[in-house]
């Protein structure tokens, strides 16, 4: 019998419809059981009768009630008593800690500017309202910093829209149809597991499923082949696969000529583009790619997955790009079961959000935007390095001068997000926190890493105690969330929080007065156009989710139509030239695959060379698998499936370095250095180490993670973050060596 059916027909059982807030693509439907007599959660499944999440929920949010009554979760504000980082706190009312933040806020303000406040957030929540739908007004009424909110997914977004137009694609429930699917950079298994029942249906029916990745992960042992390549190398198998595909007459002239722009530049282009030549930068033999393309242009139908994590590189945002060519250049948009997707977010776009953000309520001012990477720039005393955090994405944007700086950040006001645990360069970000003129409020469930460094921790709902409304990025349901218990404690939702913090402020508008339930179902039955038509309030309610109003099935390009300013899937862009890219698709390596020689050119690093002790490697650092991002990495269920953190390093790496499985290690480069133990594996490929994220710092072993030795340098396109472009060192640790090691970290040459 099915959860459900359980608790049915149970009197003493109230069932109540919801959906899971976390940063996944697959905004799952969920229902939860209550008892009436004491308005607990008892028990909480995925909604069966939701056509993606089909009754299933993963391994960490069908725990979701571990996680709301854990029994270290904020139930009262507290105020800081001790050093900051030292996590001494002591119970204050919501009276004293709403009236000293306004006052704090209030006196920066005053002195400073309101520039010298800065929001910080991210997607602990994906809710339209608990994340920025009574915040964002309250920063715009304010007139604080804008935040760039660029850490997980602008290259990607952006290569992949100057190509398709916007973040659109194939319908999930499409895989079911597809006969060739490449899975290429997405752990499937572990962050979009409700789309695998679809890739099985189509494995059922004969479908073949690929996966292109460094690492052999839970999805490339669960298909049918795992082709390893090396880190940030996608773009130049891309266009190698293009090489062939044109070469040998695969392409779907048709669809070329009637849906297409810049055919015959892009044949130009790829012509140089060898498998011969790929195969050097991609590990990939020569023969492989050109059989990889031969099959992908001639299986019909054939899907392609791409995820955020093969973007997270200097050049992610054109290897995007060139990937995202593929589906048109073979036509593969014709049949239900073709195309690619990266995320489904783009159908949503015609949101009219204005209702929620009010964004007319920052008037004429122009305040400055930080690039949320560069925390620890944004937090620095020195203009110059605040100049460098500001945001300027593109090439033709001004670099900004120390005259643009603005004011140093006195007050930071942290919520949905633990920047302490997931920002790069996290020494940087640790020495900003610590500033003792900097005041900082953290809204949170727990005592994170980030809150103790907080002058006031607000204790925030979890997704049980409050309403929301949201999209989706793997599907195209819009879900609500009904609060299935009260809040705990004096536990508050983000948006009562940031009105109550209106109140204190003396900000008055009507739109810091209404209600959760009203503010939602304003925006929803505000919505006018026919991608919304036929969703009401009343039927989410009725519901829980409803799907957008398109055709069924969703072949969005099978005509052409893109969203681009052409209309067509545009291989030349005139909006990327005019923004200071390259126009066509090229290969932009990472940059811990340029090697600067002694006469100043760049090369490639050579992996047929001898490895020794002193070669770097590149590490990446996607989130294990029982976490998401810092998320779930205190419940204990979690923490004892990952046991440690590791790094996976293979055994022709570890070899030389006297690395055996298991040994203390510590991971390095010139921004800092962690201890991890090391896991020797052919799972990964060599050159490359892979450390599974995000640990919290207080459950690390020398009180550190992984982000020690990211940098906050950006990508290509969109200022995002590089966090698989670390160069590192890796050495075995000697049992009572200095923590901290003198490193000398020029590059071992080319075929040195």
């Amino acid at each position: 019998m099915s959860k459900l059916g359980h608790y049915a027909h149970d009197p003493a059982i109230a069932i109540v419809t919801g959906a899971c807030p976390h940063d996944c693509p697959d905004t799952c439907s969920w229902q939860v059981a209550v008892d009436r007599a004491t308005g607990r959660a008892v028990d909480i499944w995925g909604n069966a009768d939701h056509p993606i999440t089909q009754g299933k929920l993963c391994g960490k949010v069908d725990r979701y009630l571990e996680r709301t009554y854990h029994r270290e979760r904020l139930t009262t504000p507290l105020k800081r008593i001790g050093p900051k980082g030292s996590g001494q706190f002591a119970p204050a009312t919501w009276e004293e800690a709403l009236s000293a933040i306004a006052a704090n806020l209030q006196r920066v303000i005053a002195a400073h500017s309101p520039e010298a406040v800065l929001p910080y957030s991210y997607a602990g929540t994906m809710g339209l309202l608990q994340g920025e739908g009574v915040a964002a007004p309250f920063f715009n009424k304010m007139g604080a910093s804008r935040l760039a909110r660029t850490i997980c997914s602008e290259a990607g977004g952006e290569g992949y829209s100057y190509t398709i137009g916007a973040k659109e694609g194939m319908a999930t429930e499409d895989y079911a149809h597809a006969r060739l699917i490449l899975i290429w950079g997405s752990n499937t298994l572990t962050s979009n597991l409700h789309l695998w029942p679809f890739i099985q249906q189509a494995r059922k029916a004969g479908g073949r499923v690929i996966v292109i990745d460094p690492a052999n992960t839970r999805t490339a042992q669960a298909a049918d082949e795992w082709i390893a390549i090396r880190p940030g190398a996608d773009g130049a198998l891309a266009l190698a696969m293009m090489h062939v595909i044109i070469g040998e007459g695969l392409h779907d002239a048709d669809y070329v000529a009637r849906a297409t722009i810049g055919f015959d530049a892009l044949a130009a282009r790829v012509q140089e583009w060898t498998p011969e030549r790929a195969a050097t930068i991609t590990g990939i033999p020569a023969g492989r790619i050109r059989h990889l393309a031969r099959e992908y242009a001639t299986i019909r139908p054939a899907a392609i997955r791409i995820n955020y994590g093969l973007q997270r590189h200097y050049g992610g945002g054109m290897a995007v790009r060139a990937i995202a060519c593929l589906p048109a250049l073979v036509g593969a948009w014709r049949k239900q079961g073709g195309g690619i997707q990266l995320s489904s977010s783009g159908a949503f776009r015609r949101l009219n959000a204005t209702t929620l953000y009010h964004p007319e309520l920052i008037g004429d001012r122009n305040p400055r935007t930080i690039n949320m990477n560069r925390l620890g720039d944004a937090l620095s005393l020195e203009p110059a390095r605040r100049a460098r955090a500001l945001y300027h994405p593109r090439p033709v944007d001004p670099i900004p001068t120390i005259a643009d700086a603005g004011p140093p950040v006195q007050a930071l006001i942290v919520y949905n997000c633990n920047p302490a645990a997931v920002c790069p360069d996290q020494g940087a970000v640790l020495d900003g926190l610590r500033r003792a003129d900097l005041f900082t409020v953290v809204l949170e469930h727990f005592q994170t890493d980030t809150a103790d460094y907080a002058d006031y921790v607000l204790p925030a709902t979890t997704q049980l105690e409050h309403w929301d409304l949201h999209r989706a990025y793997g599907h195209t349901y819009l879900s609500l969330n009904r609060p299935a218990i009260a809040p705990l404690g004096q536990s508050l939702p983000n948006s009562e929080i940031f009105r109550r913090l209106a109140a204190a402020m003396g900000y008055d508008e009507p739109c810091f007065r209404a209600q959760d339930e009203e503010i939602l179902c304003t925006l929803v039955e505000r919505q006018r156009h026919v991608t919304y038509e036929g969703i009401t309030w009343e039927r989410l309610l009725r519901d829980g989710y409803a799907r957008l109003n398109l055709p069924d099935p969703y072949l969005p390009f099978a005509e052409g139509n893109f969203p681009t300013p052409s209309g067509k899937c545009e291989f030349y862009s005139e909006k990327m030239a005019r923004d200071g890219y390259d126009p066509l698709p090229t290969y932009v390596p990472p940059r811990w695959q340029e090697i600067e020689t002694g006469d100043s050119r760049l090369e490639t690093r050579d992996f047929s060379s001898p490895v020794s002790s002193l070669s770097s490697l590149v590490c990446i650092s996607p989130p294990a698998h029982s976490f998401l991002n810092s998320s779930f990495a205190n419940v204990d269920r979690f923490i004892r499936r990952e046991r440690q953190p590791v790094v996976q390093i293979h055994p022709v790496d570890a070899a030389p370095r006297r690395i055996g499985d298991g040994d203390r290690v510590r991971v390095w480069n010139e921004r800092g250095s962690v201890l991890l133990t090391a896991a020797v594996t052919e799972d990964i490929v060599p050159g490359a180490v892979l450390a599974p994220g995000i640990w919290w710092l207080k459950q690390s072993p020398d009180g550190r993670n992984i982000n020690q030795i990211t940098p906050q340098d950006e990508t290509d396109m969109g200022g995002s973050a590089m966090f698989y472009d670390a160069q590192v060192w890796v050495e075995v640790v000697a049992p009572g060596a200095a923590e901290q090691p003198e490193i000398d970290t020029t590059p071992v040459l080319a075929g040195a």
